[in-house]
């Protein structure tokens, strides 16, 4: 039986650890965070904060996601010279891979980027500047370097290509047995996703230029993505990327995609949807409307192409790409909406149109008014 932390047992474990002392615990405070995991907040007496993570078991056993996030670590620390990506990432102070427990400070002056754009409804261009150079900077300082490929050939436990290969598996073998597995609601996305056959066309086409050369976080999305709370007068460090579970040796493309798609699915997830209006009268009317994002993507953009110009050397269609892997990930969130909410609404519709446009049409979704001009094509 695996150890099970709770809010009892969580300051013994960390004085084991070393990273507290007994004499802490009288004045240190324990708060439980509602995630997907186990996560326990400790302020210690000195202010410090560390946020203990548990991966949730079932039938006695964990998923073991947790094990990139320490790979990660123990990658900069085998490469001394990517210690200046350090700055951009949470600082992993344990892991207990029997357990499936993990330790790292806690900084509460950054807030969630998802949050902050949800609740403030500004879209800052110094923020998508400061997030497309930090990309940038990690998919560029470890770009086509055979020692970084192999350590995490030989390390980690997720491959990026398997799972988009996965993927687009599902997609193209749509059996009788998906009736079984997937709600009344769900079912009505595969039988329009099997009408279009050029939307399978394009996924199989985008699978086979997946390019793996970089260290990829291949859940960059804007939950994963924290504020500083002070960004205006910060100037630096403004931005950190978290949960790395998924890091490995990936697609640039597939990571900046997922990036853009977070944007546009604040986009698509705040429409007006009714009967009485068309979708595109929909997209026009929704509460945060494309015109307001785009500033951000092109920003983002931009600061990507200015920090990392040699991957287009090495890709001409790097954007192509990296659209179409912004319709993929529109497709995956809409798979993950039927797996977890059971339903398929018409906003799942809205969505599977713009995702068939970036992914079929990459080339016009890229002129204009980047991609609404585009609608219905």
């Amino acid at each position: 039986m695996p150890f099970l932390l709770n809010s009892h047992n969580v300051f013994e474990y960390l004085v084991e650890l070393g990273l507290c002392n007994n004499s802490e615990q009288a004045t240190s405070k324990v708060e439980l965070v509602v995630t997907k995991n186990f996560d326990l907040l400790v302020t210690l007496s000195d202010s410090r904060k560390l946020l203990v993570k548990q991966e949730r078991h079932k039938q006695g056993k964990a998923a073991g996601e947790f094990l990139g996030e320490w790979v990660l670590k123990e990658f900069l620390q085998r490469f001394s010279e990517l210690n200046h990506l350090r700055l951009f990432l949470p600082e992993v102070l344990h892991f207990d891979l029997l357990n499936s427990i993990i330790v790292q400070t806690y900084r509460d002056d950054y807030r969630d980027l998802s949050d902050f754009y949800q609740k403030e409804n500004s879209f800052n261009s110094e923020i998508a500047t400061a997030i497309g150079t930090i990309v940038a900077t990690i998919h560029r300082d470890t770009f086509n370097r055979p020692e970084y490929e192999e350590f995490f050939h030989k390390n980690s436990s997720y491959s990026a290509s398997d799972f988009v290969k996965k993927a687009i598996g599902m997609l193209e073998r749509i059996s009788p047995e998906i009736f079984g597995l997937v709600p009344d609601d769900g079912l009505k996305f595969f039988a329009l996703y099997q009408r279009y056959d050029d939307l399978g066309q394009a996924i199989a086409q985008l699978g086979s230029t997946f390019t793996t050369s970089c260290l990829t976080h291949n859940d960059l999305k804007l939950n994963n993505i924290l504020l500083h709370s002070n960004w205006q007068q910060n100037g630096t460090n403004i931005i950190q990327l978290i949960d790395w579970e998924f890091s490995a040796w990936g697609d640039p493309a597939m990571d900046l995609g997922n990036l853009i798609g977070s944007y546009v699915f604040l986009w698509l997830g705040s429409l007006v949807i009714s009967k009485s209006l068309s979708l595109e009268e929909s997209l026009g009317l929704a509460i945060t409307p494309m015109d307001l994002l785009q500033p951000s993507i092109v920003a983002l953009a931009s600061a990507y192409e200015k920090t990392f110009p040699e991957i287009f050397e090495h890709r001409p269609d790097f954007w192509l790409r990296v659209v179409q892997f912004v319709g993929f990930a529109l497709i995956l969130q809409i798979l993950s909406t039927i797996q977890h909410q059971k339903s398929f609404s018409n906003t799942g519709i809205a969505m599977m149109q713009v995702a068939k446009t970036l992914l079929c049409n990459p080339q016009q979704s890229m002129r204009g008014n980047w991609m609404r001009e585009n609608l219905g094509q």
